[in-house]
């Protein structure tokens, strides 16, 4: 059979998160309209009889500003290192030249595909052009056009994978779908809902722990903290009378559940730790 390791790599917000999504068919990375929502390497298995492709997420490639920025690149170091092949994501509708340096710069040493995203808002001359500049790239395998979003040219982009691919034995069971807990998961859906509803700095200052996850006979109970800066942060977080940490419970609870199956009671508090993305004790514990 097929099996890969198949890692996905791009700019802040050209749609690696939906196209992990897209190519395992569950939501396993959060999405946002916002840069740099994703913060971690983020693993999603393809299983059939024929093949089991191995998927990763990577956070967008930034120039690191504090050390979080710092643990963020480091996962994105990890996914060249084990790569068998590389999905170079660019936004289509982006200048190509932005995209290229970045490639560039990743000096691979594994086969690439260069996936053009988003082409459902282009024109088909201009994703015509922009494969054509990608075409001539040495890093450059191959160039597909998808729509992670709309799904478009999915199957098309997963045939090209599976033709790249080695044989070999499977690493996960076949009905795994993620080496990462539950708890993960249920603290990035609540993360993805700050993202949803504020806007400015507060979503790049906050970060979430799970503190308790208990399965109990007719529920789960799940109990997380959200971490932010400042104590100014912390009141909007809250909202006026709890207004804003109502509506981040009730959003994030409905996804938990589906995620889970399972009916959720969601309790949520705010924590105050200064300059937590500098901070290697504080990074730690929060899971970075």
């Amino acid at each position: 059979m097929k099996v890969g390791f198949v890692n996905i790599f791009g700019k802040p917000n050209a749609g690696k998160s939906t196209l992990l999504n897209a190519l395992v068919g569950e939501k396993l990375a959060i999405v946002s309209p916002k840069v740099q929502t994703t913060r971690h390497r983020i693993k999603g298995f393809l299983n059939s009889k024929d093949y089991q492709v191995i998927f990763s997420d990577t956070p967008g490639i930034i120039e690191p500003r504090y050390k979080l920025h710092e643990k963020m690149m480091r996962a994105v170091k990890s996914g060249l290192e084990d790569a068998d092949l590389a999905l170079l994501l660019v936004d289509v509708n982006e200048h190509p030249e932005e995209a290229d340096a970045v490639f560039s710069s990743l000096r691979l040493k594994v086969p690439a595909f260069v996936v053009l995203n988003k082409t459902d808002r282009a024109s088909h001359d201009s994703v015509k052009q922009v494969s054509d500049f990608f075409s001539a790239r040495p890093y450059c395998k191959k160039v597909i056009a998808v729509s992670a979003l709309k799904k478009i040219n999915i199957d098309r982009l997963l045939d090209a994978i599976l033709e790249f691919l080695p044989e070999g034995e499977p690493f996960y069971a076949d009905d795994d779908l993620t080496d990462l807990p539950t708890r993960f998961f249920v603290g990035e859906m609540i993360r993805e809902k700050i993202f949803d509803l504020f806007e400015d700095e507060i979503p790049y200052h906050a970060t979430v722990m799970v503190k308790e996850f208990k399965e109990k006979t007719s529920l789960i109970k799940i109990s997380a903290e959200i971490i932010v800066h400042r104590e100014s942060q912390k009141a909007i977080i809250l909202g006026e009378k709890g207004k804003m940490i109502r509506q981040i419970g009730m959003a994030a609870r409905q996804d938990i559940e589906h995620f889970l199956n399972s009916k959720v009671f969601l309790e949520l508090f705010v924590k105050v730790r200064p300059k937590w993305r500098d901070n290697e004790v504080h990074l730690k514990e929060y899971g970075y």
